[in-house]
């Protein structure tokens, strides 16, 4: 009786965690990087799910409006964009809080830059274009 008891919380908790893509929320995000030369920059991100586990991103950063498609795989975010006329793409691992941790680079660059993005309350930033 003890271990179906014990069974049974388990799998009732798990049917409480969101789903990845319902852990990933459309809204806007303020964005902390590095880049591949090691220089830190800053800006906003909105993100807008337009699929079961697909979304828009739109970042602004440095004066420079950014925009690429992303998709949500298990704990994992995927991003697709460009960057100074080149592909680029990034990978974010999604974390407890709502925060997207990952990695990205250029198609062609000879290292990678690292970027965080972080939920906030939409009163809490400035406008970023939607998709």
């Amino acid at each position: 009786m003890r271990r179906f008891l014990a069974s049974a919380c388990v799998f009732a908790a798990l049917g409480m965690l969101p789903a990845p893509a319902e852990a990933q929320r459309s809204g806007s995000y303020t964005v902390a990087g590095r880049n591949l030369d090691g220089s830190d920059y800053t800006g906003v991100a909105a993100l807008a799910q337009v699929g079961t586990a697909s979304f828009t991103v739109v970042w602004q950063v440095a004066g420079r409006t950014i925009n690429g498609v992303g998709m949500v795989a298990g704990h994992s975010f995927a991003v697709v964009y460009g960057a100074a006329n080149q592909p680029a793409l990034g990978i974010y691992l999604l974390q407890p809080d709502g925060r997207l941790v990952g990695t990205w680079t250029v198609v062609g660059a000879a290292g990678t830059g690292a970027e965080t993005l972080t939920p906030v309350v939409e009163s809490e930033v400035p406008a970023v274009p939607r998709p």
